[in-house]
C-alpha cells in the first residue's frame, strides 16, 4: 500500500468538527453556501480560521469548498474571498468551475487544488487535464465501479479520493422547485416554512421532510434537500463500503470521504469511528487484516430503517 488513506468528513459546525475529529477523521471540507454546495452548515470565513486554528496542532487538514455552480455576481466575488480563505490556512480549495482555477493562480499561489465536478469526473485522461493545469486531487464521480476506479488510481498521477459512505446526490437543479410548487398549488403561500431535510426538522437529519418517489417503486424515497443553492434529490439510500474497504487500500486511494450530509452528529460519529478502525486495522497489518463485523454492526444500529446500506455502483457493470 503506497499510503495510508486520510479520512475526510464534512461537519455542520466548529464544535461538530472537533467531534467527528475526536472520532476519527483527519480531513474536513467545510465552507459557505455561497461558494460551495451541499455543505451540511455554513463557515464564515472567521470559522474557517477557527477551525484551522484547532485542526493544524492536531495534524488535521481543512479543505475550502468553493465548488457550487457559479454566476456572474459570485465570480466578481471569487478574488476577495479566495484571498481570505487561503490567509486562514486551509489546505485546499475543492473546485469544480475553471474560473476558481484561474482565480486560485493569482490569489492562491501553492495551495493544493481539488478537482471536484462530480458527475462528469468519470476517467484518468480527464484527471490528468486537471492535473496539468494545477490540480492535486482527482474526486471521482459516484457513478463510477470499482474498476473503473482502481484504473483512475493507477493511470493517473493525481491523488485520487472516493466516497465511502452515505447519501448521494443524483439531481441538482438552481432552481427552487419545491417553493415554486408549492407557490403555484397554493396561492399567496408565500414565504411559509418548507418542510425539508435540515429545515423544521432537527439539524442533520432526513427522518422527516420531503421525498420524491416513483410509482413504479413505492418502497424507494428519494430526499429532497432545498437550500439558498436550489434544488437537490438525493439517493434513496446509503453508501457504505466499510466491508470492501481492503480493495480500495489494495489499491493505493488516497482519502475516503463521509457524506455527513442531513445525517445526526450522533451517526456520523459513529460512522467515523467505525472506518477510522477499519484504516488502521489495514494499515497496521494488510496481509492478517481481517473484517470485524462490530464495525459495521454499529453503523446497522443507528441506520434509519427505511434507508438501506448498499456499495451503490462499486459492484454494477456498467454499460453505455
Amino acid at each position: 500500500m503506497a499510503t495510508k488513506p486520510e479520512l475526510l468528513s464534512g461537519a455542520a459546525s466548529v464544535e461538530e468538527l472537533k467531534r467527528f475529529a475526536e472520532a476519527g477523521a483527519d480531513a474536513f471540507v467545510i465552507g459557505e453556501s455561497r461558494y460551495g454546495v451541499r455543505l451540511p452548515g455554513d463557515f464564515s470565513v472567521e470559522q474557517i480560521a477557527e477551525a484551522v486554528a484547532y485542526a493544524k496542532p492536531h495534524g488535521i487538514k481543512i479543505y475550502a469548498a468553493i465548488n457550487n455552480v457559479l454566476d456572474n455576481d459570485t465570480v466578481r466575488t471569487l478574488p476577495e474571498y479566495m484571498k481570505q480563505v487561503v490567509e486562514a490556512g486551509v489546505d485546499a480549495i475543492v473546485f469544480g468551475d475553471p474560473a476558481v482555477l484561474m482565480t486560485a493562480r493569482a490569489e492562491a499561489a501553492g495551495t493544493a487544488l481539488h478537482w471536484n465536478a462530480e458527475m462528469t469526473s468519470t476517467n484518468y485522461a480527464t484527471a490528468d487535464y486537471w492535473g496539468r493545469r494545477g490540480a492535486t486531487r482527482f474526486i471521482t464521480a459516484r457513478e463510477l465501479n470499482m474498476e473503473q476506479v482502481l484504473e483512475t488510481k493507477a493511470k493517473s498521477s493525481l491523488e485520487i479520493q472516493v466516497q465511502v459512505h452515505g447519501l448521494t446526490n443524483i439531481y441538482h437543479s438552481k432552481r427552487p422547485l419545491v417553493r415554486n410548487y408549492i407557490d403555484h398549488q397554493s396561492e399567496g403561500a408565500g414565504e411559509q416554512p418548507i418542510q425539508l431535510p435540515g429545515k423544521g426538522v432537527p439539524q442533520g437529519t432526513i427522518e422527516e421532510g420531503l421525498y420524491l418517489m416513483e410509482a413504479e417503486r413505492p418502497n424507494e424515497r428519494y430526499p429532497i434537500y432545498e437550500d439558498a443553492n436550489g434544488t437537490h434529490i438525493m439517493s434513496a439510500d446509503d453508501l457504505c463500503m466499510i466491508e470492501n474497504l481492503h480493495e480500495l487500500m489494495e489499491a493505493g486511494i488516497d482519502s475516503f470521504r463521509i457524506e455527513t450530509l442531513l445525517k445526526s452528529a450522533e451517526y456520523n460519529e459513529t460512522v467515523i469511528r467505525a472506518y477510522r478502525a477499519a484504516i488502521d486495522a489495514y494499515a497496521a497489518d494488510p496481509d492478517g487484516y481481517r473484517f470485524n463485523e462490530s464495525w459495521l454492526e454499529a453503523i446497522q444500529a443507528l441506520q434509519d430503517p427505511n434507508r438501506e446500506l448498499s456499495y451503490g455502483f462499486f459492484y454494477k457493470e456498467q454499460v453505455y
